[in-house]
């Protein structure tokens, strides 16, 4: 079975169960303890507690749920690519039930799907039940041991061979330090080519990969509680979890349980080898299916070794950041985020290993092949495949400035170790100048046998953590370095201009500051952008330049050559062109405020905000937010501005409207005892509107006054905190314009590409491709639309028509490249007959498509060929080399892995594999009859 269908056939079973399917929760948690989903049953939490119902019915689930274990109490990170199943993201098959069957159909569901069903001969397969020590939660589960020998015993299989007891560290299963929690029993396959049961049971929960275990059935019936106690849940529930990698791989690895003389390895399925064969492509070098033994020596290691490692991590880390980022979690510098730049960090480094560099990166480009082939199963990855690969270019980009520097410095400080520890200072520099995470460099020293002098790069840290705080703490941001007792009245609520008297004048380096008695002014703060205008002196009109809040003072800023002095009267004229969109823009905040919570969840705090005249800002805690999101709350926001709802404002008495739910107030105890409450809707100033917030801030009087709302940008800054970008007015109908152009060149582009791989499906006698087309949007038009819910059809239909021709246009390259490739093999396929027939050393070229180098060097195996043989697939942009080399070469002394690495050398190119058969790639075209010549000479 492929994996999609081993998948499927997870879900198909328990569905006939009846269970109901349900997509995969997000990697980000619910739960406030963890840093990423780290199980399949961290979605159903509120289920095992009682606080929510289970919606299905009967209460049962089954799921693939996607985890991440790099951090935290379940962390897999270092064991990676270093042995056959370790991820730090993988895939978990569940069934579930939430207070209805429990241990008896659990086991019972597990046995028949396992061995009835797929095949696996009983005596492979032992399970372990709970044997508590003194002083470990629960009793012996005597209850699942019976089921299990019933079971055994109808396969005439020993039970006390086949069930192992297992202590609470193997068979107490926990989420976290607290949650819901419970014994239980899991199912381990005997690998070992003979299969004997007494040996298999001695490997159980022994760390050998001869032994694995594939399924966990987790029996919850306690809470973890804070304090270290247990207790028992209002109801009993089943949380199985199987890794479906692990499943893929033994059912792969021993052709469906038939064959078990190789050790089954999750990495040699196809969930893994479409990308390894990627990398291959693009790197040059070849995969090897090689893994070092338990606790090997690092820095001893070949470069096959090396290679084959760096494929497993890269592939690995690949899929860990690719699902986080589909699922809104971005690399960044705390917690959650700052684990993906990590992983992020460590794969860039590995790819130094195959040959990538800041000249060559590399990691983007393998998002395609990932989404190819989940992105059915897992649809999120498919609708976001542009921002992950984005995302990933921008911080392989970011990093590789960096890392060489890095690596030298690393280098440098070799000939000063002493007692092969590396110096804490030399790590945490390498930390805090050149980004490098401790882990990293940790790597790079296990590779030469060397550790780091922990102690004293923690000590660092926490000085460097210590400055943090104390800069925090001593720090006070102030306007300018002056002090007043005046108090400046604030009438820019209502008005753009004031008659004004001068109070204070403070000149300064190279400005001038003016404090007057009253100002339409608004200084910076609350996250709305300050005032800028003109300073009315007689006959002087002078540019304000920024206003800033000094005291209960507002001083306006000038040019130090300015004349006033206190007691002259000035008329102070705020830029009402540039204050009218910062008013439309911060009631829209209010609005949007507002939307989120009608949309997405009543508890998505703000978390910060800004608006000036071109933008807004909203920054809020809160897991992803869907497309379809974003819509509603688009029209809900525009709805409002269509109504022309009232824009009001009341001064309040704080103590008069604490604890009101249906008035936003952001800092408690903060507030003063007189606070402003803006509301939308309602009575003008009667604290009844639909939107109310303690605000400083200005706003429009009515709604209609903001014009078009269009959000430009959803997505995460931080653990747990999103943002959204967002227009109104002028700017939002500038946007879609632009939106619009940038469209329609797009689409002429993709038409472009899908007309010319048409033309060649023509030229072999092929149909083309067909895509539903969508007329041109003139930007022009787009202004004499005003309904939010129109415009966002027609740019889903136009991104639709785009997405389908681009789309289009691959299919109809990949069809060509498809039937290219197949004429070429079956040429290839004669060409080889002939030039075996004709006795002596292989030389060939062909121009065609990558692929068909690999179908050349099986081609040679497969027509028995014994001698030496060295193939060139030029595709029109580099040449693509394959050596091989038989039985008869090979005793002649001929390996393919150094015929290959010599050759490619000539045209710039590198490449590797086995004595039989070797893989590379060269750049340099032109250096085609050089290496054909080399090759005769060499193989002759």
């Amino acid at each position: 079975m492929t994996a999609a269908e081993i998948r499927q056939s997870f879900l198909d079973f328990f569905r006939e169960k009846q269970h109901t399917i349900v997509p995969s929760a997000s990697l980000l948690p619910q739960s406030p303890g963890l840093l990423f989903t780290n199980a399949g049953m961290n979605p159903f939490v509120p289920y095992f507690l009682g606080v929510e119902k289970a919606p299905y019915d009967p209460p049962r689930a089954v799921d693939t749920q996607k985890c991440i274990r790099a951090g935290g109490k379940h962390n897999d990170l270092e064991d990676v690519g270093y042995d056959t199943y370790h991820h730090t993201f993988f895939e978990m098959l569940g069934n579930w039930s939430f207070g209805n069957y429990f241990k008896k159909e659990a086991i019972q569901w597990a046995w028949e799907l396992v061995v009835e069903r797929w095949g696996l001969p009983a005596h492979r397969l032992h399970a372990s039940v709970y044997a508590p020590k003194a002083g470990d939660p629960g009793e012996f589960d005597q209850e699942s041991w019976d089921i299990w020998a019933e079971l055994f015993l109808s396969k005439g299989c020993d039970p006390n061979v086949q069930i192992v007891n297992g202590n609470v560290k193997d068979n107490f299963w926990m989420m976290g330090e607290t949650g819901p929690c419970g014994p239980c029993s899991e199912l381990h396959v005997n690998l070992t080519p003979a299969g004997d049961p007494m040996e298999g049971r001695l490997l159980v929960n022994n760390d050998s990969d001869l032994c694995i275990e594939i399924w966990n059935l987790v029996f919850i019936q306690y809470n973890a509680e804070a304090d270290g106690s247990f207790r028992e849940l209002p109801a009993k529930h089943i949380d199985t979890g199987m890794g479906f990698e692990r499943a893929c791989s033994i059912i792969q690895g021993t052709k469906g349980f038939t064959d078990f003389s190789q050790k089954p390895s999750n990495y040699a399925t196809d969930v893994f080898m479409p990308i390894f064969r990627k990398i291959e492509e693009l790197s040059g070098k070849a995969y090897v299916n090689v893994y070092p033994a338990l606790g090997a020596d690092r820095s001893v290691f070949d470069e096959e070794m090396k290679t084959a490692i760096a494929f497993r991590v890269i592939a690995d880390h690949l899929r860990t950041l690719s699902f986080s980022i589909a699922d809104g979690i971005m690399p960044g510098n705390n917690g959650r985020n700052y684990v993906l730049r990590r992983i992020l960090r460590r794969a860039v480094r590995y790819g130094r290993q195959l040959g990538f560099s800041g000249e060559k990166p590399f990691f983007g480009a393998l998002v395609e092949t990932l989404v190819a082939e989940m992105g059915d199963a897992f649809p999120e990855l498919k609708n976001r495949q542009d921002t992950v690969r984005a995302t990933l270019e921008q911080e392989e980009a970011s990093f590789n400035q960096t890392l060489d520097r890095g690596l030298k410095r690393f280098e440098d400080a070799l000939p000063d170790v002493k007692d092969n520890t590396l110096s804490g200072d030399d790590a945490f520099e390498l930390y805090d100048t050149y980004g490098f995470p401790v882990d990293l460099t940790e790597l790079l020293c296990a590779e030469r046998g060397l550790k780091i002098d922990t102690a004293r790069f923690e000590a660092l840290m926490e000085e460097q953590r210590e400055r943090a705080r104390a800069a925090q703490k001593s720090t006070v941001v102030r306007a300018l370095d002056i002090s007043t007792d005046a108090v400046t009245s604030f009438t820019g609520f209502d008005a753009d201009e004031a008659e004004a008297t001068v109070l204070e004048v403070h000149p300064q380096e190279d400005a001038l500051f003016v404090i007057t008695d009253a100002t339409p002014f608004y200084a910076e703060m609350g996250g709305q952008a300050g005032d800028t205008g003109t300073l009315v002196f007689g006959d002087q009109e002078i540019a304000i330049t920024g206003v800033q809040q000094v005291g209960k003072a507002r001083a306006h800023i000038v040019d130090n050559s300015t004349s006033v002095k206190p007691g002259d009267k000035v008329t102070l004229k705020l830029d009402a062109v540039r204050r009218r969109p910062i008013e439309a823009h911060h009631t829209a905040t209010h609005l949007l405020h507002w939307a989120l919570h009608e949309v997405v969840s009543k508890d998505a705090a703000q978390q910060g905000s800004s608006v000036d005249e071109n933008r807004l800002r909203f920054d809020f805690n809160s897991g992803a937010v869907t497309p379809e999101q974003i819509e509603t709350m688009e029209e809900k926001v525009n709805a409002a501005i269509k109504a022309n709802d009232a824009v009001s404002w009341k001064e309040v008495q704080h103590a008069s409207i604490k604890g009101r739910p249906d008035i936003m107030q952001f800092f408690g105890d903060k507030y003063g005892e007189f606070v402003r409450v803006v509301q939308i809707g309602g009575g003008r100033g009667d604290l009844t509107g639909y939107s109310m917030e303690l605000c400083g801030g200005t706003h429009v009087r009515n709604t209609g006054e903001i014009g078009l709302f269009k959000i430009k940008s959803e997505g995460a800054i931080a653990s747990g905190v999103r943002r959204i970008e967002a227009v109104c007015g002028e700017n939002a109908w500038a946007y879609l314009n632009e939106a619009v152009e940038k469209w329609d060149s797009d689409l002429k582009a993709a038409r472009e590409k899908l007309k010319a791989a048409n033309e060649k499906l023509a030229s072999i006698g092929e149909a083309p491709v067909s895509v539903n087309d969508f007329p041109h949007i003139m930007g022009a038009m787009l202004v004499e639309r005003a309904d939010i819910a129109e415009l966002n059809a027609t740019f889903n239909h136009g991104a639709r028509t785009l997405e389908e021709t681009k789309e289009a246009a691959v299919e109809a390259e990949k069809r060509f490249k498809k039937l290219q490739a197949g004429a070429a093999a079956k040429q290839a396929d004669a060409a080889l007959a002939e030039l075996i027939a004709a006795g002596g050393a292989i030389v060939a070229t062909f121009e065609a498509d990558a692929s068909l180098l690999q179908e050349l060097l099986n081609g040679m195996k497969k027509q028995g060929f014994t001698g030496a043989g060295f193939v060139i697939v030029d595709d029109g942009d580099k040449l693509h080399l394959g050596a091989y080399c038989g039985d008869a070469a090979q005793a002649a002394g001929h390996k393919a892995g150094d015929i290959l690495r010599d050759l490619a050398a000539i045209a710039g190119g590198k490449g590797g594999g086995k004595a039989d058969q070797a893989r590379g790639a060269a750049p340099d075209r032109s250096k085609l009859a050089e290496i054909e010549a080399a090759a005769k000479a060499k193989l002759a």
